[in-house]
């Protein structure tokens, strides 16, 4: 799908300034994208090939609609530059690659999958930036924690080299977003690539986590009842918000009471507990978790609840594209986080020895990714 170009004068940011610009790939609805901008950074491009998770970029962000349809594989620096509206060139690039080929919920995954080339793609656009226009300040990959393992740690341990052969810095950890003010417990792996030129001898620092966790009922204690799904649902009969609705449950086990909070030892029903942190708010299949009523799944809404999007922020597309959606998200208090991290790395003077210990709940990734 082509490109539309945008005419218009840019001026490009100093690293101090307000908002430093950064290229978003593989951004989805833009949870990372949305942590990336609360820490200060302003997102200059964005593109995912699905059509819906642009749709919500987009409408989330009504001044700054610069997200697009594309194949990230088939990106080029021209096309960059159309859409930009001049030469392209930011400080930063973030993302996400869809990490299904990777992922424990993919039974059937195999190496041979093409979305395991992804990676790949990311990183060779990022690199393309940073050999030809600027030097680039950070390059930030999230993904699955099994992706550390994919293909024996060789995957990961090839894109490390390429990194550190164009003189990054570059640590990979672990996070869950429980520890960082999110009602769910989800794991995370993340790559932080830091221009070592610009960093010195100073020592990246891993996000500090919150001091206590939320439940599911801290984030959905407020809610109504959802709108129950219907061919003919509108915003108008979504009133409280137009993702708060659900499947109309049909299963006997949504009626026979046998579905109990907390309870998690059937995969396509794992119900909720009221007062801990959510499980992973989606288990595949375009379907979410058991509310902790035992009554239903969770609405949308509450899903986007579970992963810390504003209420303001809304999801575009049908009842499955808005589960995708969802579910694909990085929570964006975790993405942010990590932003804030990266950005005390490139602002802040501190070096080795004075940097604090790693946050308790964050790792070094196996030594399967050790170079």
């Amino acid at each position: 799908m082509p490109i539309p170009s945008k005419k218009k004068t840019v001026t490009i940011n100093k690293r101090n300034g307000a908002a430093t610009l950064i290229l978003s790939l593989f951004s989805g609805c833009g949870g990372l994208d949305l942590g990336f901008e609360m820490a200060g950074y302003k997102t200059a491009l964005a593109f995912d090939i699905r059509p819906h998770s642009i749709s919500s970029w987009n409408r989330n962000r009504p001044q700054n609609p610069c997200g697009h349809v594309a194949d990230i594989t088939q990106l080029s620096l021209e096309a960059l530059d159309r859409a930009f509206g001049s030469k392209f060139a930011p400080f930063g690039v973030i993302g996400g690659p869809p990490c299904q080929s990777f992922t424990k919920a993919n039974h059937f995954r195999s190496d041979a999958d093409p979305r395991s080339k992804l990676v790949n793609s990311f990183f060779t656009l990022a690199l393309q930036l940073h050999n030809t226009r600027r030097p680039l300040d950070f390059i930030v990959m999230e993904n699955v924690r099994e992706l550390a393992r994919a293909q024996e740690g060789l995957l990961l341990k090839s894109e490390i080299k390429r990194l550190e052969e164009a003189n990054f810095s570059v640590n990979t950890f672990e996070l869950n977003a429980k520890d960082f003010g999110v009602p769910q417990n989800r794991h995370r792996l993340f790559l932080v690539a830091l221009n070592s030129q610009l960093i010195g001898s100073k020592r990246f620092r891993l996000p500090t986590s919150t001091i206590t966790h939320k439940t599911v009922r801290d984030a959905l204690f407020d809610l109504p009842e959802p709108v129950y799904f219907s061919k003919s649902s509108t915003t108008e009969n979504k009133p409280y918000h137009p993702n708060h609705w659900c499947m109309t449950p049909k299963s006997r086990r949504f009626f026979d009471g046998s579905l109990k909070a907390g309870a998690c030892s059937s995969r396509s029903f794992k119900t909720l507990a009221w007062d801990q942190p959510s499980k992973a708010v989606s288990y595949g299949h375009r379907e979410v978790h058991v509310h902790p009523s035992g009554k239903r799944r969770l609405s949308v809404f509450e899903a986007m609840r579970l992963q810390g999007f504003p209420d303001k922020f809304v999801l575009n597309g049908t009842l499955s594209a808005q589960v995708d959606q969802v579910s694909e998200a990085v929570p964006p208090p975790l993405a942010e986080a990590v932003a804030r991290a990266v950005k005390d790395a490139i602002h802040t003077n501190f070096t080795d020895q004075s940097a604090p210990k790693a946050a308790e709940n964050s790792s070094k990734v196996e030594s399967a990714v050790a170079v």
